[in-house]
């Protein structure tokens, strides 16, 4: 299921969560993997966006290469990712590099800083529309608001319900 595809109203679904990441590569830590944990069964993808060297960088070739990981068939070559030179290059913005974890980055050549920065797109699985309108009301019953209000909010869920099956047919 792609992040684009439509959302069926009546079963659960899968709404996007997206964080900020990022790792430094140099010559002390030459490599880093980016993993999620086992007990996150949801779809999980690393969306890179941009490469960039740090101000400490020497002017040598800089290397960022990807390691495929050991998952019993043959052995594959690393996939270069970016060669960047402070003189030439400093930084390089990606565009469409969606990677699954896990995913191993490796400073081949040069000695960094190199920093990798993009967005960790974890797909959590949203309630229904009537499951979420139930959590609200379930929060929003408290015997400090007047029968009223639950009453109002009640009709108001009742006529988006009515529109729905309106629209549908």
């Amino acid at each position: 299921m792609s992040l684009t595809d439509s959302i069926d109203i009546d079963s659960k679904s899968e709404k996007p969560m997206s964080l900020i990441w990022g790792c430094e590569l140099s010559s002390e830590k030459d490599s880093y993997t980016f993993q999620v944990p086992d007990e996150w069964q949801y779809e999980q993808q690393l969306a890179l966006r941009t490469i960039c060297l740090g101000e400490k960088a020497r002017d040598e070739f800089h290397v960022v290469e990807i390691v495929p990981t050991e998952d019993g068939e043959a052995p594959r070559a690393p996939v270069p990712l970016a060669t960047l030179k402070p003189s030439v290059l400093p930084m390089a913005t990606l565009v469409g590099v969606e990677l699954t974890p896990p995913v191993t980055f490796r400073l081949r050549a040069g000695s960094g800083p190199v920093y990798i920065s993009g967005q960790h797109v974890s797909l959590m699985p949203s309630l229904s529309w009537e499951e979420e309108v139930e959590e609200e009301e379930s929060a929003e019953e408290s015997p400090e608001k007047p029968p009223k209000v639950q009453a109002a909010k009640k009709g108001s869920v009742a006529k988006k319900r009515r529109l729905e099956k309106e629209e549908e047919l």
